[in-house]
């Protein structure tokens, strides 16, 4: 017995001492990768580690994460070489002794600028154009070819879970309702027509599009479908100082229906750095005819057709200063303007008959309409870090933004009738917004796994509009109206992230309490004040599977306050059968968003596919129906149950070094049910966009895609879908400092044009609609930069929504690994 317990005692000593020989062969490796130039982190750099003094086969491969951060297990006694490398960076070595200690922490580490540039080196991988989040995508048009010939618009139709349709409506994860940032910052001339805007920008003053389907509790509640940012060309205020210079840039296009010019321009001197934009351009989209036949269940019926045409001159200015005032702590300013005027005239036939109209009778009208809108917006932000690592931070942020516009539109008619009022009319709407903005957000690491960041923001709003109507140029005070609107928003947040070997999560809560007061000076509407609270939820959930691929889950409540045009009960008669008003009785829209979603990639291929369901049981909707004096009414209620469901895809592939292939598409089904107008609608919706981005022989590049979209819907009827084909053709000269592009568009109906079909049906009528838009058009680009320096801009980061984590760079992709097991990221890029 005593000999059996010896030997027991003597296997437990082996064992322990085999485990503790195993253990320490077993090191953490972990530190964080800079660009030493630029000093921001080096996202996806490749870090191999070898035998000391072998470099035939690593023993262990990964890559930095989105942060440049990187924590590995390595197998393994004895010294070691690590060795880190990135696209155009000289390879850092870094020789350490493993197994001695559990955790080697290596601090901070920085990559070089290569000094050959690879000069003679034929490089296959490239730059990424997408970065894939489980809850935010990253599209670097800056790195698109097509950039140097193509508008924003043009660009947002290249953009996975963004759809622009024939009429250059654009929806986001399937839905219209969304808002638009600007570098981190609510834009109102950018969120009141966007369309407009995003055709008349260049898409070379854009860096990056970011598309937030799962905005977490920093961001604001609003916008169903999430938030769309751009992210303009700036200078980044932590540049080196090394860095002093300057670059810019010119362009200027002409084609039979655009004409424009920009000019950039961005710089370091010492600790300050600058960045201005200008832009202009002169849209004339042409004629747009329009048919539509309405036939009401009495047996009277409406045929009009009308002629439509455009001019839109617009004009955008801005400005960015920072100031590196110490290694905690930076100041920065931002100021932009920016001007549109849309003119529109055209004239219309009107054919009526049956039940009061008896045999019928016809007239013709004429409209002119003017639109001018000009928008001011400014902020200034203080962020100061309390650890080297810049995690721990503290941000204020001030924003301003004041838009006024001014609508005039005069109808003429050719003819008198005893039947309908056909005297001629003008009106005026004088709008003016001013919105204040005030933000502190604080965030503090817990220990190397946890992030709790906390922030409230307090909101401002005041809109005033002034609506006069005339009849033969004499006042109708009956008819006008004058309010004035206040919004007050409180919010407060709170979010916690937690990030594992292979599991990461986030969840997060906003309460936002909105004070809206409405005065009436004139018209018809009674003044009151309300009160609510909303309590925005939101959470995530990423695993990696692999090196190349994670799976991800997300969930978010948002709200859609309505806006004043929705509010408005002024009426507005400019048409003689139909009026159209708003509801001031209108709730906060509550939507629901849960999604699924995929992502991989390698070196050549980047794949993300997304499920998703959104459903909203109050959803503001307009709607249409006749009333007792045969006029077409058109308002706003909270009349929609929406259920959706669906799934979108994105392929980008590298089929060779010369040619790239993608894919951006997506289907749903839609169902749309209103218990207080007793109708519901429902079907099948897909859109498609595919192409190719090709070089040819003297380094020509071809870019073609094709866009094609079925019907959608809405509660009271459905809107046929369109074709359309786009081709750019560029070269560049000078060193790539001078680039030369042509581009044509066309839709594939008659002439070049696009044609939309739409039928609705509302509780006592029938409509159906046809529009002829002329989309054809040539587009000639030349663009020209210069500087006296090599400085690689990187963005601001404006503290309103500092979760907006922009596109970096640089990443050199890879599809194996050695040994060891990595911790995975999460953010997929697609080289």
């Amino acid at each position: 017995m005593k000999k059996m317990t010896q030997l027991r005692a003597m296997l437990m000593a082996m064992m322990l001492t085999l485990s503790a020989v195993v253990m320490a062969q077993t090191t953490t490796v972990k530190g964080v990768l800079m660009d030493k130039t630029l000093d921001e982190a080096e996202p996806f750099a490749t870090v191999r580690v070898f035998k000391a003094g072998k470099k035939e086969k690593p023993v262990a491969m990964f890559l930095t994460d989105k942060d440049g951060k990187f924590s590995q297990e390595v197998k393994g006694k004895g010294r070691f070489d690590i060795v880190f490398s990135s696209v155009g960076k000289d390879e850092l070595k870094q020789q350490v002794e493993l197994g001695k200690e559990a955790t080697i922490d290596l601090g901070t580490l920085y990559l070089s600028d290569g000094a050959t540039m690879l000069k003679g080196v034929e490089v296959v991988a490239q730059k990424p154009l997408v970065k894939m989040d489980v809850d935010k995508m990253s599209y670097n048009v800056a790195e698109d070819e097509d950039s140097k010939s193509y508008t924003v618009l043009d660009m947002l139709r290249k953009v996975p879970m963004v759809t622009v349709d024939g009429q250059d409506n654009i929806s986001v994860n399937g839905s219209s309702s969304f808002k638009v940032y600007v570098d981190g910052l609510p834009n109102m001339m950018f969120s009141s027509n966007p369309s407009m805007v995003f055709k008349s920008m260049p898409a070379s003053a854009v860096k990056s599009i970011e598309v937030v389907t799962n905005p977490g509790a920093k961001y604001d509640a609003e916008g169903a479908a999430g938030v769309l940012n751009i992210v303009m060309n700036k200078q980044n205020p932590q540049a080196a100082q090394s860095m002093n210079g300057y670059n810019g840039s010119i362009r200027a296009t002409a084609g039979n229906r655009q004409l424009g010019g920009s000019l950039f321009l961005s710089g370091q001197q010492g600790k300050l750095s600058y960045s201005a934009n200008v832009m202009t351009s002169y849209n004339k989209p042409g004629n747009t005819t329009t048919e539509m036949e309405q036939i009401q269940d009495n047996g009277s019926s409406q045929i009009l057709t009308s002629e439509n045409n455009v001019k839109t001159p617009f004009t955008m200015g801005s400005l960015t200063l920072g100031y590196q005032l110490d290694e905690m702590s930076m100041l920065n300013a931002t100021a932009s303007v920016n001007s549109m005027s849309m003119k529109s005239n055209g004239t219309t036939e009107t054919t009526m008959g049956g039940a009061p109209y008896g045999t019928g009778f016809s007239y013709g009208s004429s409209t002119d309409m003017k639109n001018s809108r000009t928008s001011f917006s400014g902020s200034v932000d203080y962020q100061r870090f309390f650890n080297k690592e810049h995690t721990q931070s503290l941000a204020f942020t001030y924003q301003l933004n004041y838009s006024p516009a001014t609508t005039e539109m005069t109808n003429s008619f050719g003819t008198n009738s005893t039947l309908i009022d056909l005297t001629s009319r003008y009106s005026e709407n004088k709008d003016k917004t001013t919105n204040h903005i005030f933000q502190l957000d604080y965030t503090m690491p817990i220990g190397s796994t946890y992030t709790l960041a906390l922030g409230s923001k307090l909101q401002l709003h005041d809109a005033t509009s002034d609506a006069k109507y005339y009849l033969k140029d004499v006042y109708d005070p009956s008819t006008s109206s004058e309010y004035e609107y206040k919004n007050t928003i409180l919010a407060g947040y709170g979010e916690y992230t937690a990030r594992w070997t292979k599991l990461s999560a986030k969840v997060g809560a906003r309460y936002e309490y909105t004070w809206q007061n409405v005065e009436y000076h004139l018209g018809n509407g009674q003044d009151f004040k309300t009160g609510y609270g909303s309590l925005v939820p939101t959470a995530s959930m990423q695993y990696n599977l692999g090196m190349g691929s994670n799976l991800g889950l997300t969930y978010n409540m948002r709200i859609s306050r309505p806006g004043i045009s929705y509010l408005n009960p002024y009426v507005d008669k400019t048409n003689p059968i139909a009026l159209s008003y708003g509801n001031p009785d209108l709730d906060v829209e509550k939507a629901h968003n849960i999604s699924l979603v995929y992502n991989m990639f390698t070196n050549k291929l980047m794949l993300n596919l997304n499920a998703h369901y959104n459903f909203t049981d109050n959803g503001i909707s307009q709607y249409s129906f006749y009333d007792d004096n045969n006029l077409l009414n058109t308002t706003y209620g909270n009349v929609i149950k929406s259920h959706q469901t669906g799934v979108s895809a994105y392929v980008n592939y590298l089929l060779t070094k010369n040619t790239r292939i993608f894919m951006n598409g997506a289907a749903n089904y839609v169902d749309l049910s209103s218990n207080a107008l007793g109708q519901s609608n429902s079907g099948w919706t897909a859109n498609i966009m595919a192409g190719l981005q090709q070089t040819l022989p003297w380094d020509l590049k071809l870019s073609a895609f094709a866009i094609a979209s079925t019907k959608s819907y809405t509660l009271q009827g459905w809107s046929g879908g369109f074709n359309l084909l786009t081709a750019s053709l560029s070269k560049s000269l000078l060193n790539d400092k001078l680039n030369l592009s042509l581009s044509a568009l066309t839709g594939l109906n008659d002439g070049g044009s696009i044609m939309i079909k739409s039928n609705s049906r509302g509780q006592n009528f029938t409509s159906t609609n046809t529009i002829k838009i002329p989309i054809y058009g040539v587009t000639f680009t030349v663009s020209y930069t210069f500087g006296n320096s090599k400085m690689v801009a990187k963005q601001h980061v404006n503290r309103v929504q500092n979760d907006f984590i922009e596109q970096q760079s640089q990443g050199e992709m890879i599809n194996s690994v050695g040994s060891g097991s990595g911790t995975g990221t999460g953010s997929n890029v697609m080289q």
